[in-house]
C-alpha cells in the first residue's frame, strides 16, 4: 500500500474519531444540562454545542466523503461494493437526521438564553424541541454506529446480481 492510501485512511479514521466523539460528547453535555432545568446553563451548553457542531462535526461530515472516496480510488474498493454503498445510504440517513438537529440547537440555544435574560424558567417550546433532538439522535448515532462497523469489517454485502 502506497503512503498516500495510508495518509488517507489515518485522516478518514480521524474524521470517523471526530464525527462519533463529538457526536457522543455533544449529546451527552446537551443531556447532562437539559437535566439541570437552568436556562443559564442550557444556554451555555447549547451554544458550545452549537460552535461545538460548526467547528467539529461540520468539517468531518465535508472530508469524510472525500477522503473515503480517494482512499477506495487509491487502494482499488470500487465504489459499487455493498459494504461502500450501504455506508453512503448510512452516511445519508445520519446527515438527514443532522441537519434539521443543527438548526434545533440553534433554536434551543436561543429560547434558553432569552429565559436566562429574563429570569423565567425554560419555556414548553425549548424543550419541545429537546425532545425532538434526543430522538433525532438515535437513529443518526445508531447510523454512524453501524458505518463504522461497516469500515472495520468491510463485509461481503452483494446488492448486484
Amino acid at each position: 500500500m502506497s503512503v498516500w492510501a495510508d495518509i488517507l485512511r489515518w485522516l478518514h479514521v480521524i474524521g470517523a474519531a471526530v464525527l462519533f466523539g463529538t457526536g457522543a460528547g455533544i449529546a451527552f453535555f446537551m443531556l447532562m444540562a437539559q437535566r439541570t432545568g437552568k436556562p443559564e446553563i442550557v444556554a451555555h451548553v447549547a451554544g458550545t454545542v452549537v460552535v461545538a457542531d460548526a467547528i467539529f462535526t461540520a468539517t468531518a461530515v465535508i472530508f469524510q466523503p472525500i477522503t473515503g472516496a480517494l482512499l477506495a480510488r487509491e487502494v482499488g474498493w470500487p465504489l459499487s461494493q455493498g459494504w461502500i454503498v450501504l455506508s453512503l445510504l448510512l452516511y445519508a440517513v445520519a446527515g438527514a437526521f443532522w441537519l434539521p438537529v443543527v438548526w434545533i440547537q440553534m433554536r434551543m440555544r436561543d429560547l434558553a438564553r432569552e429565559a436566562a435574560r429574563d429570569k423565567v424558567p425554560l419555556p414548553y417550546e425549548e424543550k419541545r424541541l429537546f425532545r425532538i433532538w434526543f430522538a433525532c439522535g438515535f437513529p443518526a448515532f445508531g447510523a454512524v454506529l453501524a458505518i463504522l462497523w461497516l469500515m472495520v469489517t468491510r463485509p461481503e454485502i452483494g446488492l448486484w446480481p
